[in-house]
């Protein structure tokens, strides 16, 4: 399985794969990638990784030492994983697009405070900088073990990174 390390450090690793068409599939690649990856990363034999997934909870990475956090994120041709030996983790990627409605999307999503900024924003930087705060919002929940709501006036305390990414993506890391 072909896989790119986009982040290790920490008890941190990041991969990403060039994932097939198919959302089952891409799924089932980045879980064998993820595993593959684990262990080469941890010295161990793939054999020794697994992982596990049960609907409306976060995935978790099972190695010899101990359970791993782990989160997933897609897009049209581009998966990633994020997996943290010391916790829980939270990653999202997206596709830069101009999205009509995106003042009420910030507004109910991400607050009034981000909706706000993208509004003072140079309307050519508004769909990257909208991507960059929804990938954010969207990690952070996923560190947090949540579902993805409307916002509340409170963000998940955990620190976040962006990933280095080729356009048209950006992607956030939560640890």
């Amino acid at each position: 399985m072909d896989f790119t390390v986009l982040l290790s450090r920490d008890g941190v690793l990041v991969i990403g794969i060039v994932p097939p068409p198919s959302r089952m599939e891409a799924r089932a690649h980045l879980r064998q990638a993820v595993r593959e990856a684990a262990a080469q990363w941890q010295h161990l034999d793939i054999e020794a990784v697994s992982v596990e997934s049960t609907p409306g909870t976060p995935p978790r990475l099972l190695l010899p030492a101990g359970v791993a956090g782990l989160s997933f994120s897609h897009d049209a041709g581009l998966s990633l994983a994020a997996i943290g030996l010391h916790g829980p983790v939270g990653i999202d990627v997206m596709r830069v697009q101009d999205i009509a409605d995106w003042f009420i999307l910030a507004r109910d999503y991400l607050g009034p405070q981000v909706a706000q900024e993208l509004a003072a924003c140079p309307a050519d930087q508004r769909p990257r900088r909208l991507a960059q705060a929804w990938t954010a919002r969207e990690a952070a929940i996923k560190y947090s073990g949540l579902q993805l709501a409307e916002w509340n006036g409170s963000a998940p305390a955990c620190c976040l990174q962006a990933l280095p990414l080729p356009a048209p993506y950006v992607a956030s890391l939560a640890f």
